[in-house]
């Protein structure tokens, strides 16, 4: 079983770092050693003369405070844009082979190692190298964030067949309810998913809660291997 499991979305807004951080408590509270990596986070604001990632922040805090947010994320970048268009325009190019080394060295020290995505399963890392490569080299298995919205279902449907067709293990689908009201499209949402065969394992996070509860078993049954 992998000891890695990559946090990917549908979109970008749809919660990834707060049910990336969910899980990270879920599994501390059952007594994991845990790490987490934000391999490239954008939109980042400038505080004291350096790029300040709230993402990588949250990550690092949910998973025990044991590493610095350097260690976390180590590209930043201030315009929020993909990671790739991000490091072009600032003149600077990601190294894919080094984030790879450190997330396979590092998930060997730990229980489980989180690695939250930026955006979708196909946004650009470095040149054509996406998310979905990275996930590959590190032999991770996905958890996909889908808000629940209308067109999710398309959303959602496309991101888990295009993990399946690279050979990629979708251990959980996170139906995010990202908006306060609910209607007869978010209410199904889960559901329809689950009658197309996205994946054995959906579970629903309520609007602003903190989703540790809901994501509880879930979590149990990915460290375990049950999902």
């Amino acid at each position: 079983m992998s000891r890695v499991v990559l946090v990917t979305g549908t979109d970008t807004g749809v919660g990834k770092t707060w049910i990336s951080c969910g899980l990270l408590r879920s599994w501390r509270s059952d007594g994991l050693r845990l790490a987490a990596r934000k391999p490239a986070e954008t939109g980042c604001e400038e505080r004291a003369g350096s790029l300040h990632p709230a993402d990588a922040t949250a990550l690092a805090r949910a998973a025990g405070g044991g590493e610095s947010v350097e260690a976390v994320c180590r590209w930043r970048f201030a315009e929020p844009l993909a990671p790739a268009v991000a490091a072009a325009r600032a003149g600077r190019r990601i190294d894919t082979a080094a984030i790879a080394a450190d997330c396979r060295a590092r998930a060997s020290e730990v229980d489980l190692l989180l690695v939250e995505g930026a955006g979708g399963l196909l946004v650009p890392v470095d040149g054509r190298e996406t998310f979905a490569d990275l996930a590959c080299a590190i032999g991770a298995r996905l958890v996909v964030v889908v808000a629940a919205r209308l067109g999710a279902i398309n959303h959602a449907m496309l991101t888990i067949g295009e993990a399946r067709a690279r050979g990629l293990e979708v251990a959980a689908v996170v139906v995010n309810h990202v908006l306060p009201g609910r209607d007869l499209a978010t209410d199904t949402l889960a559901a329809t998913l689950a009658d197309l065969g996205a994946c054995g394992t959906i579970v629903e996070t309520p609007h602003g809660e903190v989703p540790d509860r809901a994501l509880a078993a879930t979590a149990r049954a990915i460290a375990d291997g049950r999902s």
